[in-house]
């Protein structure tokens, strides 16, 4: 496996194991929709939450959270939209990025943006 994907692999290890310990349940990691991932899909009761995982070696120039563009937010709500009415949940959707920074072999949770982004509205053309 390319190191930048063992990279992202174990990044969201680590992102499962944080949101754990904040009291969040798992329910699934990389669900797929199509050609789209939802990294890691946690609820903390009240919500469903949605997590962007985001890990980053020290020196990096591009802070994390600046990687999400339109485009990618497009996907991620498409394919969250697919997972709600798949598995029929009835709670509100909250979309949270997870930013780690990974240095050698460590990896650190640098920010919890929660409510990171909302769902684009579409316009209606009559």
């Amino acid at each position: 496996m390319a190191e930048k994907n063992e990279t992202g692999k174990m990044g969201e290890e680590v992102a499962c194991s944080y949101l754990k310990v904040c009291g969040y349940s798992i329910l699934h990691t990389n669900w797929r929709y199509g050609h789209f991932e939802l990294d890691i899909v946690a609820s903390n009761g009240s919500e469903l939450v949605v997590v962007e995982v985001k890990t980053r070696s020290k020196y990096s120039m591009m802070e994390a959270e600046d990687s999400i563009n339109r485009n990618k937010i497009r996907h991620i709500v498409s394919a969250a939209d697919a997972y709600v009415r798949k598995h029929k949940v009835e709670l509100p959707v909250r979309f949270d990025i997870l930013c780690l920074i990974k240095d050698k072999d460590t990896y650190t949770v640098e920010n919890h943006l929660e409510d990171a982004f909302y769902a684009p509205v579409r316009s209606i053309r009559y």
